[in-house]
């Protein structure tokens, strides 16, 4: 720390236990005048043979004795009081004589002013000289002296903040972080001020709840899902949430068959984080594909009743797509996101299902019933049970044929809303429209969009990404 301002010149000398430098080898702090020195303390300290310039000092003569003081005599005892009945009436006691001064001692002789030293140049410190033995020594340096501790950290522009690890220049991605920033306050020598990454502008948020998006199935399928989502503009160039207060609706089926279903699990559980803090949401219906793979987890191959013989949910799992990539980095935390999904939910006049069927019928008169019915049957753990809820949750084309439109209106009019929105059948299966194992270009299924069919009360989200088609990410209500 440099020498501040307002601060008395600093004359740094060094020490020999507890005698301090003689004159004649005090070094000035640069641009101080030099003043004369004083007279050592103890003129016995030598350095070495004093250079021609300095004459020996004059010795001192040795002070008188000192005179012992006479002895204090002893103070006049108190006379004690006459006894007397009434106590206000006690004789005062007579006064206490003053003791004998001490006599003043002796006076020291003054001692004989020691010789100014030669002019000496102003910032050279004296040359090398001999001893009185030959020895050469050298003559003794300035060491400049540290300035006084100052509860203030005086900052530099120039050097990094030592506690940081890292050079003058921050390496690229590097965020410094309070701990790595120094103690700055008013009135130091520099104010090094902090200026934070520009956030990206949240979306507009109006007053009700933001525009409505659904996405289908996505199978593992972890880079089209985010390509489709950065279309819509839900997500921004590093996969995090920038929609603020948009609504997105997962309709399950996430992992197997695709490359990375806990990859896509993983982004939607940390959408679902990040959309909440941003004033919107991000949620997720249970496909029957969320079903296997608990099953696969918890029971994996033990045997149960599949109303057509003997079965597991390990082969099961295998034979739709299982991944066993999958099974590896699954953990419980996804297991238990899983277990909590609800079956079915409403949102503005839609009524939102994974399958298409009228299977959920079964657990409930109203959406409440069906979502605590599910979730009471995984919570048993009981495999026969999870089974049979995966098999009725697998069933499909109850929407398609001519009895189509009636399945839609029993449902709507037992759960509410004006349109079904569902995924688990392909479009490209509803529209009879299949793709070939050799994969050629022309070959591929034409999706474009959701399939709209049963007299236009239900709409198909399943692109086909499984078969080359295309995942599909719409905001609702449809544009007709």
């Amino acid at each position: 720390m440099t020498q501040g301002a307002g601060q008395d010149p600093v004359e740094r000398t060094a020490t020999l236990r507890d005698f301090r430098v003689p004159p004649y080898a005090r070094v000035p702090v640069q641009g101080t005048p030099a003043e004369p020195p004083a007279a050592p303390a103890d003129p016995t300290l030598h350095l070495g043979t004093r250079p021609a310039a300095y004459p020996e000092p004059v010795t001192f003569p040795e002070p008188p004795a000192r005179p012992e003081p006479p002895v204090r005599p002893e103070p006049v005892a108190y006379a004690e009081p006459p006894a007397h009945p009434d106590p206000a009436a006690y004789a005062e006691p007579p006064a206490r004589p003053e003791p004998t001064a001490y006599p003043e001692p002796a006076s020291y002789p003054e001692p004989t002013p020691h010789p100014e030293p030669a002019a000496y140049r102003e910032t050279a410190a004296p040359a090398a000289h001999a001893s009185a033995a030959g020895h050469t020594v050298a003559p003794v340096a300035a060491v400049p002296q540290a300035a006084p501790a100052s509860p203030v950290v005086t900052a530099h522009a120039a050097a990094p903040h030592p506690g940081s690890g890292y050079p003058a220049d921050f390496p690229d991605g590097y965020t410094p972080t309070e701990r790595d920033l120094p103690v700055i306050q008013r009135g130091d020598t520099l104010q090094v001020p902090v200026t934070p990454a520009a956030a990206p502008a949240p979306a507009p948020t109006g007053d009700g709840p933001g525009p409505l998006f659904v996405v289908g199935d996505v199978h593992g399928y972890l880079d089209e899902l985010v390509a489709a989502l950065r279309a819509q503009g839900l997500v921004d160039e590093n996969g995090g949430w920038a929609a603020g207060n948009a609504r997105l609706w997962f309709l399950g089926d996430f992992t197997d068959r695709g490359p990375d279903g806990i990859g896509v699990i993983d982004l939607v559980m940390r959408l679902s984080a990040e959309a909440a803090a941003a004033g919107g949401y991000c949620k997720a219906l249970m496909g029957n594909h969320e079903l296997l793979l608990i099953g696969a987890k918890r029971f994996g191959d033990t045997p149960v009743n599949s109303g057509a013989g003997t079965a597991t949910f390990q082969a099961a799992w295998l034979l739709n797509g299982g991944q066993k990539h999958d099974m590896d980095r699954l953990q419980d935390v996804h297991l238990q996101w899983m277990s909590r999904l609800d079956a079915v939910v409403s949102e503005d006049d839609h009524l939102l299902l994974h399958s298409d069927t009228t299977a959920y019928l079964e657990y409930g008169e109203t959406i409440e019933d069906v979502n605590e019915t599910v979730h009471e049957i995984i919570r048993r753990n009981d495999a026969d049970e999870v089974w049979d809820l995966f098999r009725k949750f697998t069933k499909r084309f109850a929407f398609r044929d001519e009895g189509g439109p009636q399945a839609v209106q029993e449902l709507l009019g037992t759960y509410g809303g004006s349109r079904i929105v569902h995924g688990h059948s392909p479009i490209p299966y509803l529209l009879g429209q299949v793709g070939t194992e050799d994969g050629e270009e022309d070959s591929r299924p034409a999706v474009e969009g959701p399939h709209v069919y049963a007299d236009g009360l239900a709409i198909a989200m399943d692109g086909g990404v499984t078969m080359a088609g295309k995942l599909l990410v719409v905001q609702l209500p449809l544009a007709d």
